[in-house]
């Protein structure tokens, strides 16, 4: 065989990256069994079939083996480095001798599958492969030759669905293998299985999963199972390939289960290698009598078998009969043989299941696993992490209420009359503000509407502007617990990134300092307008909203009050003014505030021409310390004699015009008292009467009525317009002050506000809706939120140093607003389950639709429109290393008022909830602790200030749990610290409810902390969480994974 040595030469200088392994080894040629010199050390380089010998890295080859026509000789025992490689041409051997075992091992492996022979039958494999895939194909090919209508006829592929639940998974099974053989015959094992998949009508193999990895045995059984959700394309025709790869180093893994082509297998030298792969048709596991397969792994040519592969059925709901077989644990080397008994259990109602909820939730990746119980059973445990719509849905909602309410203010203002100069130019300046502030809220709305892809917002993009108003990676967890004997369990976890205003930056801080300066300087500040407490400020805000809600109800019933009269009908009539006078009552009782009344009188003496010697101190000011100073030039000018002294302004008349609405509405009670009286007499005096005359004088009197009542009730309308307009005039001039004391700084604040705020209801909005739909049939909550309202509690795990610490301020300001907000559950009336928000800044409605059949389930109080009211607390301890830095050069007073204010919060609502609430209506489960107790137990580690506390983030979500909250967990970015919180709590869960086997702990959690990662970007969807041992410095132990006490603790 001819070579060319250039060519050759070449190609042995490459750079290492280029070769398919490289390293020293001592070799020399054998005959028989003696060695014909001594072993010499050479770098060798093996690329495809050719091993470049060279006398050190940098030099030039001084020989090249072709690895054709040979085999490999391998020394079995445990001492031995060395191998041989023998050729069939009958040329001397080549003995190869290696620094270690492992060394000696994986040179081998490669040396193997570099021999031409092996390469042959691999190509030999993948053409019988491919031969395979066009006779499947042959049908839908021979498809293009017929007629179209016959081809209609056929109508789409003609694949066969499986049988399922509705909204369950279509298919879900678990894996174990057994007899696998090793490259080396002392080698112990340590696999996983790589799951794809391909689809019968595209013919694209697809990874889609893969299990945990098993260390130490050749019999593996996996824990992690495999699940597809219901919307996911699998059919009876559908092949899955199952993959079966040795891991050599486990910390150098890199698993990744990614949604991609499977172009090649991976290379040895990433830390794994090739073991064998087998392939089988879903309809074949389906159909199978005994749900079960057993099939025969083979390497890539499919000549050699290197052990078989059990693949069962799994329903949940269902343990399926069988034989038992045996695992054995990992933790501490300790063998415990678990025997898997089948027992006949009760199903989940699958009461969650329901289109309304679907609207809600999108894109679900779900995880199946089974762990064995103390009692040496098998619980079964779906994890499911869903998208939710709600991400983009609530922000768009909350900014179009934004726009208009802005926008009635900015109409408010411009209506307050004609000014003074000085007011005058203040309000302009506070208007063109306002309009750019409008301007933003608006060109946001607009960029989030052409917004496409996922429903959620991934990290990378939390510095964006367009997607500010966005929650960070908003997901459900959801755990659901089959035990053999404890009745099934759903535990929900909301995860999203902690809401702040990353794009606006915490170089100044967060919510919770800037609101604190800012006020503090509007007190000081005050010389161009007047200080109004943020109290008042939101009494004038309420007082508006009142005023835009109830006059149009007045309004309107006064209108169905005249046409009752002109229609003559006594009941109408009855009802029409008992609405108009309980409507009416509420509007006068709005303005009977005292700050109406000083309000008016600062807006006095703001018109033209006014200009007193001494500034008016309103009422309510002067109580607060606040007082009326003006800018130099108008304090300099001198009062015209013709422009009225404030003591000349008639305080009384705002008195009567606000009691004219009342006495306005008691004439015309008066009236139809009056009126229906009348008709009382008449109906008895003429009861004998001829009919035809009765009828005359009914349309007669009929008429009467509506003339007699029309002029008082357009009286009426007029006390209500004049109080409406001073109102309104005085409660904008208010918000004027509010506006002008803080410009630009007010208007930003409110910015980062309504951002904050719209993210944490996002997620509030999508908890509730979660929960209100998985308890629709346990009365005692649905008692318990009517009557008391929902607990919804916050674990945060961010820390108080550098930036982190603004975000904590944004956050804990965002959840405290949500204290202002009410949920009120109505019956749908279309397909769209979406709920709508109705309301203004710090007075929020949420609607949420039900269908009918779900919406009679309701208890009446919340059928009929009951507001229901939310308790959410914040927790929050620092676990990273940045905390470390924190409390030992930094501060941690932020966390400790946090944890302590929310505490109180905490108390308050158990109080409510045991002065209202039976003892019965907690869970029945969760008996075993005192709440009581557990409050008293909280207070006690919020006091003593450890360092990095967790058993405060437990207890309170043990509280939360026991008094059917709504459970949240946030970090930074709702990833790596999220990750390893929600899958210690829910290992924690299956240990002390369902009794998960002590010596499994450790290994649940590493298969629970496989989960796909929470941002599954289009790139790579089902990307692993990768929580590697030599990564979690800093972190407690608790939540290290390398901690093989954390039973213990």
């Amino acid at each position: 065989m001819r070579f060319n040595a250039k060519d050759l030469a070449s190609l042995a200088r490459r750079p290492s990256g280029c070769f398919d392994k490289e390293g020293k080894l001592k070799i020399c040629r054998v005959v028989g069994d003696e060695k014909l010199i001594e072993p010499r050390e050479r770098w060798c380089r093996l690329k495809g079939n050719l091993l470049f010998l060279m006398k050190n890295k940098s030099s030039e080859a001084s020989e090249v083996v072709i690895l054709e026509r040979c085999w490999i000789v391998e020394f079995r025992s445990k001492t031995a480095v060395s191998i041989v490689l023998k050729f069939q041409s009958g040329e001397p051997d080549l003995y190869l001798e290696a620094a270690s075992k492992p060394d000696c091992e994986s040179w081998a492996v490669a040396l193997g599958e570099a021999n031409s022979e092996g390469l042959q039958n691999k190509i030999q494999q993948l053409r019988r492969l491919i031969m395979e895939i066009k006779e499947e194909r042959s049908s839908d090919e021979a498809q293009q030759f017929l007629p179209s209508s016959q081809v209609d006829n056929l109508g789409e592929p003609q694949f066969t669905s499986i049988q399922r639940i509705a909204n369950e998974p279509k298919l879900e099974f678990s894996l174990a293998c057994k007899d696998l053989v090793a490259a080396t015959r002392d080698r112990k094992l340590n696999t996983f299985i790589q799951v794809s998949v391909v689809h019968p009508a595209e013919h694209i193999l697809t990874r889609y999963s893969s299990t945990e990895i098993v260390e130490g045995t050749r019999d593996p059984l996996f824990l992690t199972g495999v699940t597809f959700p219901p919307e996911y394309p699998i059919y009876e025709e559908t092949k899955i390939k199952l993959t079966v790869y040795d891991v050599k180093d486990k910390s150098q893994d890199t698993v990744r289960t990614s949604v991609l082509p499977d172009h090649k297998e991976p290379r040895a030298d990433v830390g794994r290698s090739f073991l064998g792969c087998t392939t089988f048709r879903v309809g074949d596991l389906v159909k199978s009598k005994e749900q079960q397969l057993t099939l025969t792994l083979r390497t890539s040519d499919g000549g050699k078998t290197v052990g078989t592969i059990e693949v069962n059925l799994v329903k949940m709901g269902e343990l399926e009969d069988g034989e038992t077989d045996h695992i054995t644990s990992d933790a501490q080397d300790q063998k415990c043989a678990l025997v898997r008994e089948c027992t006949a259990t009760e199903g989940i109602s699958g009461k969650d299941n329901l289109p309304s909820l679907n609207a809600v939730l999108k894109n679900p990746i779900c995880k199946l696993y089974r762990f064995p119980t103390s009692d040496n059973k098998w619980m079964r445990i779906r994890e499911q992490m869903a998208e939710t719509t709600l991400s983009f849905h609530v922000p768009k909602e909350l900014i179009n209420l934004h726009i208009k309410e802005d926008m009635r203010r900015n109409q408010e203002l411009k209506d307050l009359g004609e000014l003074a100069p000085h007011w005058d130019n203040m309000r302009k300046s506070v208007i063109a503000h306002c309009d750019q502030m409008l301007s933003m809220y608006q060109d946001t709305l607009a960029e989030l509407g052409k917004h496409t892809g996922s429903s959620f917002k991934s990290s990378c993009s939390k510095g964006e502007k367009t997607l500010e108003f966005i929650p960070i990676n908003l997901h459900l967890q959801r755990m659901h617990v089959h035990s053999p004997r404890l009745k099934d369990a759903l535990y929900d976890v909301i995860t999203v990134g902690a809401p702040a205003a990353h794009f606006q930056g915490f170089k100044n801080g967060g919510l919770r300092k800037l609101l604190s300066k800012f006020e503090a300087e509007r007190r000081n500040t005050g010389y161009q307008c007047i200080y109004y407490s943020p109290e008042n400020t939101a009494k004038a805000k309420e007082v508006l909203s009142n005023i835009n809600h109830l006059q149009p109800l007045i309004s309107s019933h006064a209108d169905l009050l005249l046409n009752s009269a002109s229609q003559h009908s006594p009941d109408s009539l009855k009802n029409s003014l008992k609405m108009l006078s309980e409507k009416t009552e509420l509007f006068v009782h709005a303005f009977k505030d005292q700050l109406v009344r000083s309000a008016l009188l600062a807006l006095y003496t703001a018109r033209p021409g006014c200009v007193l010697k001494k500034p008016a101190v309103p009422r309510n000011s002067a109580e607060e310390g606040g007082d009326l100073q003006h800018q130099d030039h108008p304090s300099q000018l001198k009062r015209q004699d013709s422009i009225p002294h404030h003591s000349e302004y008639d305080e009384e008349e705002w008195d009567r015009v606000w009691a004219n609405v009342g006495k306005s509405l008691n004439c015309v009670i008066a009236m139809v008292d009056r009126l229906l009286e009348k008709e009382n007499i008449n109906n008895i005096e003429d009861g004998e009467n001829d009919p035809s005359a009765a009828d005359c004088k009914v349309l007669h009197t009929g008429g009467d009525w509506y003339e007699q009542l029309y002029p008082l009730v357009i009286t009426l309308k007029d006390c209500m317009g004049e109080v409406v307009t001073r109102a309104k005039q005085s409660m904008a001039f208010v918000l004027l002050q509010e506006l002008a004391c803080g410009l630009p700084q007010c208007l930003m604040l409110t910015l980062r506000r309504d951002i904050v705020f719209s993210q944490a209801l996002a997620g509030l909005v999508c908890g509730f809706i979660i929960k209100l739909h998985t308890s629709l049939h346990d009365q005692g909550f649905l008692q318990q939120l009517h009557t008391v309202g929902l607990l919804v509690q916050y674990e945060g795990l961010l820390s108080t140093y550098s930036e982190e610490a603004g975000m904590l301020e944004d956050m804990a300001v965002g959840i405290s607003d949500l204290q202002k907000v009410m949920f009120k559950v109505i019956e749908a009336k279309s397909e769209d389950f979406l709920p709508v928000i109705t309301g203004r800044r710090e007075h929020y409605v949420i609607e949420v639709q039900l269908p009918a059949k779900m919406f009679e389930l309701l208890p009446q109080e919340i059928k009929e429109g009951k507001l229901l009211r939310m308790y959410p607390v914040l927790f929050n301890v620092g676990i990273n290393e940045q905390q470390t830095l924190a409390e030992r050069f930094g501060d941690t007073t932020l966390q400790e008022n946090i944890n302590q204010e929310n505490l109180e919060l905490l108390k308050e609502y158990y109080k409510l909830f045991t002065e209202k609430m039976p003892p019965d209506c907690l869970p029945h489960f969760q008996e075993q602790n005192d709440l009581k107790g557990l409050l008293e137990n909280l207070h006690q580690n919020i006091q003593a200030k450890k360092r990095k506390n967790v058993e405060i983030m437990w207890l309170a979500a043990t509280i939360c749990r026991k008094l059917n909250g709504v459970r949240f967990t946030c970090c930074k970015s709702a990833k790596d610290r999220t990750s390893m919180s929600v899958t210690l709590e829910q290992c924690s869960i299956l240990r002390d409810e369902h009794q998960l086997h002590k010596d499994f702990f450790i290994r649940a959690l590493d298969c629970m902390r496989r989960m796909p990662h929470r941002e599954c970007t289009e790139e790579c969807q089902m990307q692993k969480v990768c929580i590697q041992h030599d990564t979690a410095d800093g972190f407690p132990k608790v939540l290290q994974t390398s901690r093989r006490d954390i039973w213990k603790s």
